[in-house]
């Protein structure tokens, strides 16, 4: 099978001109059994590829021990099965709005500001994740022997949002290289000279992550990259919430018009996210507030909708079928209609009660009466608790 590659100017399958039209779906935020439903609303929407972070502290709660692992793997193949490509993001920092950034609480607690960076305490942990991550990816690569659907890996996540240890970042693709990964590499930054200098890395993709403004990001990134395909790996298309603050919106029309100017300069996009889901398990994170992110930490809401144009519960809003309508030209044939939806949590639901049980024997299942007896302290040897007496 002819494999997925970079070239000078566009990405290519068998030497023929892609163009890649992707939307975030993370896993660890969607249950697997709706998996399925929710690829198929990728593709409903115009999208030929899906893209996923992978949270290292979801899957490895201790040094060593880890915990389904193969749930990466398992979507890889749904997604296959779904007719899409994928783009796989381990990390090992994702940021995604997600507790500590995805790292684990024992490896950063020893650390501290060791971690991201060359010291080789902090390099073996990340050996050993990627030793067993990358058996669920390894096998899945497109043009491989079974044909799978990841077409790109990415080295580390916005690393010039925080350093430019080159040097870090060298040993990372090194080792994506040395556990057997073989289709192209690239790394994604904010379009800012000290972001795409302090993050990417000679001979590896480097892609830029905005909102808006495309035309100016893309003019930054090629300044630092005059060839190679053009994608912005992160489409602001909505954003996540804070506890106590309003849900974030943005207008879809606005939106589909940042699209349009995305794909109008002949680049690839990743619609950050196309379907958000749920921060379940109190996995959500904090981010710093303020216009430089230098504000307090501030903490994320259980829901990941982030107005994305397949909303929380996986149906289509008025942004998918917008954006719809930009892809649909973008497309190799007519685009398959949404699947019907699923059930919603807590929809009204009937249930059939065909047996009863009288009340005394419901009691004596439960066992003996407990009793407590209200009273007030008589001396200062009880302490008063509002109902109830104590000793102490």
């Amino acid at each position: 099978m002819d494999g997925f590659g970079v070239g000078e100017d566009e990405f290519e399958v068998g030497g023929r001109p892609v163009r890649l039209l992707s939307g975030a779906l993370h896993y660890f935020r969607v249950h697997e059994e709706q998996w399925g439903h929710r690829l198929a609303m990728l593709r409903a929407m115009g999208l030929n590829c899906v893209e996923t972070y992978v949270p290292w502290n979801l899957h490895e709660p201790r040094p060593g021990v880890f915990r389904d692992v193969a749930a990466l793997g398992r979507f890889l193949d749904a997604a296959h099965a779904a007719g899409l490509w994928a783009i796989v993001r381990p990390g090992p920092y994702i940021c995604a709005e997600w507790e500590n950034g995805g790292l684990p609480h024992w490896l950063t607690g020893p650390l501290g500001p060791r971690a991201r960076t060359r010291d080789g305490e902090y390099l073996a942990h990340v050996e050993r994740w990627f030793h067993r991550l990358l058996r669920e990816v390894v096998p899945r690569q497109h043009g491989g022997a079974d044909g799978g659907p990841v077409i790109m890996v990415q080295v580390e996540n916005e690393y010039g949002s925080y350093g430019s240890d080159q040097v870090y970042l060298r040993r990372l693709a090194d080792l994506l290289r040395g556990e057997g990964v073989r289709v192209p590499l690239f790394t994604s930054d904010g379009p800012e000279d000290h972001m795409l200098t302090g993050g990417s890395l000679p001979g590896v993709l480097a892609t830029a992550n905005f909102g808006s403004a495309a035309r100016a990001g893309f003019g930054t990134l090629r300044a630092h990259r005059p060839k190679g395909p053009l994608m912005c790996m992160e489409f602001w298309c909505g954003w996540f919430d804070h506890w106590g603050a309003d849900h974030v919106v943005r207008d879809a029309d606005d939106a589909a018009a940042a699209l349009r100017e995305i794909l109008e300069c002949g680049a690839s996009v990743n619609l950050y996210m196309a379907h958000g889901g749920t921060n379940f398990a109190g996995w959500a994170g904090a981010n710093r507030g303020g216009a430089l992110h230098d504000g307090p930490l501030e903490p994320d809401v259980t829901s990941y909708d982030y107005d994305a144009p397949i909303d929380e519960y996986g149906r289509p809003t008025a942004k998918f079928w917008r954006f719809r309508e930009v892809l649909a030209p973008y497309a190799s044939g007519p685009l398959p209609e949404p699947p019907p939806p699923l059930p919603v949590l807590g929809s009204p639901a009937t249930a059939a009660l065909p047996e009863w049980a009288p009340l005394g024997t419901v009691l004596e299942c439960l066992g003996t009466p407990e009793s407590s007896t209200p009273c007030r302290p008589p001396s200062r040897s009880w302490t008063w608790t509002g109902a109830w007496c104590v000793t102490r």
